[in-house]
């Protein structure tokens, strides 16, 4: 049977009816030939709609229209074509709240809203850290044809501790990179990205003091762990703000906001 994974945020909106539903030859300038679309592709199988939440309006309602009666017509075409298709969608958008503010159609929100399933991220299953650490090392050794390597006790403890903001794909990235650069040795936590370990080392730390009876200063205490941060990752502000627990957008906020202007280009 056939599976059948689209990425919704990779379509591009002039091409995205054509891809999903198919057209005939002579359908529109430059439809030289006939072409199927992923939609009849899985026919008889799974149609994996990933994140739908970027599907443009205008074709939410064509994919309603299929799901409603199992049946697509292609571009150019005068007669609807029946398939028999599973179709499951994923996202990482909020669809109801979405769909309360009018990007996402609400009748193609409860009609995809059968039976839903809410998977946590990575940062809320540290346990599944580990596992799929190994899974992409090997993944990748037998892609690249290289030795596989291995985590040692400290540096699968940072990852652990990483709090993951860019979930699966992150530690899959960073597995890659892993792979390549130490391919077939045993990968240390001076090893790890440089976001990895700063944010680990953070979440391992303690409370670094209490609060003083007589109170602090905490302008003085903010400008301080903002040098601090700076300082630590070498004026990089994209790791400083990990290293911060804030976004990037974040951090340049509070620079000019206690500097007075930006604290680098």
């Amino acid at each position: 049977q056939a599976f059948i994974t689209v990425n919704c945020a990779a379509l591009p909106e002039t091409l995205a009816e054509s891809l999903l539903f198919g057209h005939r030859k002579g359908a529109f300038t430059g439809a030289d030939s006939q072409h199927t679309g992923l939609v009849s592709a899985a026919d008889g199988g799974t149609l994996f709609l990933d994140e739908i939440g970027e599907l443009p309006l205008s074709l939410q309602a064509k994919l309603l229209r299929f799901l409603e009666s199992g049946e697509i017509l292609p571009l150019g075409e005068t007669q609807p074509k029946r398939l028999n298709v599973r179709v499951f969608a994923a996202t990482h958008r909020d669809l109801y709240a979405m769909s309360q503010a009018g990007s996402f159609r609400q009748d193609l929100f409860y009609r995809l809203n059968i039976i839903p399933v809410e998977l946590p991220t990575l940062h809320e299953r540290k346990e599944d850290v580990e596992l799929l650490s190994k899974h992409f090392l090997h993944q990748f050794a037998l892609q690249h044809n290289l030795p596989e390597a291995s985590l040692t006790k400290d540096a699968r403890q940072h990852l652990q501790r990483h709090a993951w903001q860019g979930n699966v794909r992150e530690l899959r990235n960073v597995c890659e990179r892993l792979s390549i650069l130490l391919a077939g040795r045993d990968i240390a936590a001076s090893n790890l990205p440089l976001d990895v370990r700063a944010t680990s080392a953070v979440a391992a730390s303690p409370l670094p003091f209490s609060l003083p009876d007589d109170g602090v200063n905490l302008e003085k205490l903010e400008r301080d762990l903002l040098t601090q941060a700076l300082e630590r990752t070498q004026n990089n502000k994209t790791h400083a703000a990990r290293l911060l627990g804030i976004s990037r957008d974040a951090l340049n906020y509070r620079l000019k906001k206690q500097f007075s202007a930006p604290f680098m280009p």
